[in-house]
């Protein structure tokens, strides 16, 4: 539900930025277009039918679990509706604009469609921390924020707290790297629970698009991960 990644897509990423200080008023028709299409859509899905509950074992967002007993609504009847269901949008082709260019011609529209939804996440690679402010404000029922390994996570531990899920997604070059160092995962993971102590984290390692043929560096990284939580939660 980003928007504006297809706008990026259709117009070019460089040229979508020249426009936003030249052209703001295409910027802005150009996602309105996209954000009604969008809704039109999500529209004739609900009232086809076609679409499911995400709120148990289900990959929601840039990554997480969607178990919750807030979904689905309370007066569902069995057919799943848009307020029945996790939502999320991102906008990593939004990443070094400013937050008051984001608010006008990106989070604005994307708003639109997420109040359509029971419960929202947003993010994914891109660094959240300066637009936190917006997002905890403008975004209706958010409950998830991506955490990527290009975001502050001080001050994201310091603006989510314990009111969101911190979901904090470690570089991947832990397991992907050309070396595999066991002793800096640990004290990587270890740094980043410190730093959101207090706050709700999960963590989603991602992205690890190769092992170097180690596929065994994964049951390493997992027990690690799993090893400081428990520590942590103790």
């Amino acid at each position: 539900m980003g928007l504006i990644g297809e706008l990026a897509l259709l117009r070019g990423l460089d040229q979508v930025m020249i426009d936003m200080c030249e052209a703001p008023e295409f910027v802005h028709s150009a996602m309105n277009f996209l954000a009604e299409g969008r809704l039109r859509w999500l529209k004739q899905l609900e009232e086809l039918g076609v679409l499911s509950l995400n709120n148990g074992n289900h990959y929601v967002g840039s990554g997480g679990f969607g178990f919750t007993n807030e979904l689905p609504a309370q007066d569902f009847n069995g057919k799943v509706r848009l307020k029945d269901m996790w939502g999320f949008a991102e906008a990593q082709e939004a990443v070094g604009i400013s937050p008051m260019m984001f608010d006008e011609f990106v989070l604005s529209y994307q708003v639109r469609i997420l109040e359509h939804f029971g419960l929202n996440c947003y993010g994914c690679c891109e660094p959240v921390h300066n637009w936190l402010d917006l997002l905890i404000a403008k975004v209706p029922r958010l409950r998830r924020i991506s955490v990527s390994p290009w975001c502050d996570r001080k001050i994201a531990a310091e603006k989510l707290g314990d009111k969101f899920i911190y979901s904090w997604k470690p570089h991947p070059i832990c397991v992907s790297g050309t070396t595999f160092d066991p002793d800096w995962i640990r004290r990587y993971i270890r740094e980043t629970l410190e730093i959101a102590k207090g706050c709700i984290v999960e963590i989603i390692l991602k992205d690890t698009h190769t092992c170097h043929n180690q596929p065994w560096r994964f049951d390493v990284w997992t027990k690690i991960a799993m090893e400081e939580a428990e520590r942590f939660a103790n």
